[in-house]
């Protein structure tokens, strides 16, 4: 096994090393079943980073990139935030340690939050060897959709129709920031944000349901199918409830769990075998909403904090 030869911290990515980073991420992906970076990071790493994100490199001494680590400092209340991976082959040789301290040298005040996706006995020994611990909990849930999803009852004021592209875009966000006014990871998306996941190629509008009453958005329910061979996927493919939402004036009338139920109906009519979605696990309410859909915990992402 080669040696690794040092740690490189740059403040964007060359499309050589997105390359590279994309490789890695697969054979990350293949062996641990998940993806290492939450897809707020790629969508920014792979068009090279964003103006406020440093990439830490480990390469070795043969030049192959055997260890990534991105770092956002923009938060000065929660502190700087963290995400890094390993390649299969060269686990269990310092290079995770060895990306955290790099990590903690380049926050401002020495605080960093870690997010561990899944929850790996090797990743959580790591955190809590070097000082860090849980602060906040993610599950992943998910349900068959072979099985019968009830039918939604659409109250008479009520319109929903498909999002318009070059339309809908002002109201989402206004919606979208008033109802995750805590979950700023959610809550603080910008035009540019949503545009990147709009011209991703897994979009499309007939998954993305919203509900009018009038000319006012009330709700939604973007939907998501992952996988299916195309773009580095190499899976069966599945839906995700990516983002559910109503106004939080509507909170309580029911329209969430219909809006729930009209985005499994149309990832069940796509002849998905399985839904999943991620709701934090202090969130009680919402877990009984999905419990009571027939969703089960599957996975669980893990945010360490020093």
């Amino acid at each position: 096994m080669a040696p690794t030869t040092g740690f490189e911290t740059v403040p964007r990515l060359d499309r050589a090393t997105v390359t590279e980073l994309a490789v890695l991420l697969e054979d990350v992906t293949e062996h641990d079943g998940l993806r290492p970076l939450s897809e707020h990071v790629w969508l920014h790493v792979k068009e090279g980073g964003e103006e406020h994100g440093l990439h830490v490199l480990a390469r070795a001494e043969d030049g192959q990139l055997v260890g990534y680590a991105h770092i956002d400092v923009t938060d000065e209340v929660e502190g700087a935030s963290a995400e890094l991976t390993v390649s299969p082959s060269r686990r269990r040789a310092g290079i995770g340690r060895q990306l955290i301290e790099t990590l903690l040298r380049l926050s401002p005040d020495g605080r960093l939050r870690l997010w561990s996706h899944g929850e790996q006995a090797g990743a959580t020994a790591l955190a809590e060897s070097m000082g860090f611990h849980r602060s906040r909990v993610l599950w992943q849930m998910r349900r068959s959709l072979y099985a019968p999803v009830p039918r939604a009852v659409v109250p008479d004021d009520i319109v929903i129709r498909a999002f318009r592209v070059g339309h809908d875009e002002e109201a989402w966000l206004d919606l979208n920031a008033r109802a995750f006014p805590h979950l700023p990871d959610q809550g603080s998306w910008t035009r540019k944000d949503l545009e990147r996941r709009l011209h991703e190629p897994w979009f499309s509008a007939d998954g993305f349901l919203m509900a009018w009453r009038g000319e006012q958005l009330v709700g939604f329910h973007w939907t998501k199918v992952h996988g299916g061979g195309g773009h580095g996927h190499h899976h069966d493919p599945f839906g995700e409830v990516y983002v559910v939402a109503v106004d939080p004036q509507e909170r309580g009338t029911g329209l969430g769990r219909t809006l729930t139920l009209l985005g499994l109906n149309h990832l069940r009519s796509l002849d998905l075998n399985q839904a999943m979605l991620y709701v934090d696990a202090s969130n009680t309410a919402a877990i009984s909403l999905y419990e009571g859909l027939g969703f089960a915990r599957w996975d669980t992402d893990v945010l360490y904090r020093r």
